[in-house]
């Protein structure tokens, strides 16, 4: 009988329709595929069963976590290679459901059955988020946040580095990743012409990178918001080691709740994502609500693809159970219409994908240069979690599966003096 790997590889190119463009590696130490291809390594038989028990992408997910699958070699080299098998498929690609069709599919099926042993289901790795009832409600809302953010802040350290920036950076050559946050602070700070005295409301303020470069270098008083009482925690004590408690304060709040505006600017960075598309509007009016007549918001926030029907839009299972829970992305497009339904004038429209990707692999060069801690402080499945979306995001940055966007809004009055320079973008002068 054929050795193991080359028995997977056979099914596997069965069922997908194509050749494998990646070596598998198998528990009884076999190996089939292209030599010096990235190999993924199938350590024990339960990962087939998680497969086989969710096929398609969340059962790879769960037997990533687990440790039962893994990739020897180059992670991004193994993940582009199979991107085209999972994540890029496409509107037309073939669905399980059609390639079960085809009787040598379902021959292949079986043999993966023989190959996986007793068939019962596995159980889902704990760091796998248990759905719950309703999304979007504050307790649901305060529930994902909790599960993403409330990690450990000694953990996130060790991704972000110095800066404590959980966004997209800005990059120049020969840039480090805290001068490019740096530079994406400083930024947003002039994107909304930031003066001495003004009142800014950071909403997602994490571990108050944003509210503390606000106060500190244009002389602003800030009120940050987080649901996550770990980063209200840590932002407090930077906000107090850097002598800004008269200037900065923050809150563990929902951006629903917050009743004292006006405000003269909004920042939201990399929190929209949250909100949901159900509740987007609800979103946008609340911050128009909060925003002084003539005051700017600034809503940096991830965008994806539109799609041709836009109501099969499904969440990705991945993400979605062991990264950020309920998280839901828009096309650029929505998101401006969106903020105009709810009274903004929308002025400028910034991409800057490629600058999220290279943030993303300089994350995860930092995860990987101190594993060992890195699980100490987690588990090492959220460990390996964190590997994979990091990777995995940078790759749909790169090949524009994915974008990021700053959009700076006006609450323009009645007159419809906006505010802004005739010639925009005096921001990168």
């Amino acid at each position: 009988m054929a050795d193991a790997a080359s028995r997977l590889r056979s099914v596997a190119e069965q069922v997908l329709g194509v050749p494998l463009p990646v070596r598998l590696r198998a528990w009884d130490g076999s190996q089939a595929g292209p030599p010096g291809a990235p190999a993924i390594v199938i350590r024990n038989r339960r990962a087939l069963r998680y497969m086989l028990f969710k096929p398609g992408e969340l059962g790879l997910a769960r037997a990533w976590v687990a440790g039962d699958l893994d990739i020897e070699g180059d992670l991004y080299g193994a993940l582009a290679a199979m991107s085209g098998l999972i994540w890029e498929r496409g509107e037309d690609g073939r669905t399980l459901v059609q390639a079960l069709r085809d009787p040598e599919v379902r021959a292949a099926v079986r043999e993966l059955l023989r190959l996986a042993g007793p068939p019962l289901p596995p159980t889902p790795p704990r760091e796998e988020v248990r759905r719950r009832g309703h999304l979007h409600t504050r307790r649901s809302d305060k529930q994902a946040i909790s599960h993403h953010y409330d990690v450990g802040n000694d953990f996130y350290e060790t991704v972000l580095g110095p800066s404590m920036v959980y966004s997209c950076a800005y990059w120049e050559d020969g840039g480090t990743l805290e001068s490019a946050q740096r530079d994406k602070l400083e930024l947003v700070c002039r994107k909304l012409d930031l003066n001495p005295g003004q009142r800014l409301l950071d909403v997602g303020c994490g571990w108050g990178s944003m509210a503390i470069h606000a106060a500190r270098e244009h002389g602003v008083s800030v009120v940050g918001i987080t649901l996550s009482q770990e980063q209200a925690a840590y932002a407090r004590k930077r906000v107090a080691d850097e002598g800004l408690t008269d200037r900065v304060e923050i809150r563990v709040q929902d951006y629903r709740d917050v009743r004292d505006g006006p405000y003269d600017a909004i920042s939201s960075i990399g929190m929209a994502e949250h909100v949901g598309a159900e509740k987007y509007l609800e979103y946008a009016s609340d911050l128009y609500r909060l925003l002084k007549p003539g005051g700017r918001l600034l809503n940096h926030q991830i965008a994806r693809r539109p799609q041709r029907d836009e109501g099969a839009y499904e969440v990705d299972r991945f993400i979605d159970s062991y990264v950020f829970p309920d998280g839901e992305l828009a096309p650029v497009g929505t998101t401006v219409t969106q903020l105009e339904r709810a009274g903004f004038e929308v002025r400028d429209v910034e991409s800057i994908r490629e600058h999220y990707a290279r943030t993303l692999r300089r994350w995860v060069v930092n995860l990987e240069a101190d594993w060992a801690r890195a699980v100490r402080l987690t588990t090492p499945g959220r460990a390996r979690v964190w590997r994979l979306y990091m990777a995995a995001s940078a790759l749909a940055f790169e090949r524009n599966r994915i974008g990021v966007n700053q959009v700076l809004a006006v609450r323009t009055p009645e007159s419809g003096a906006s505010g802004l320079p005739l010639r925009t973008r005096t921001w990168n002068r």
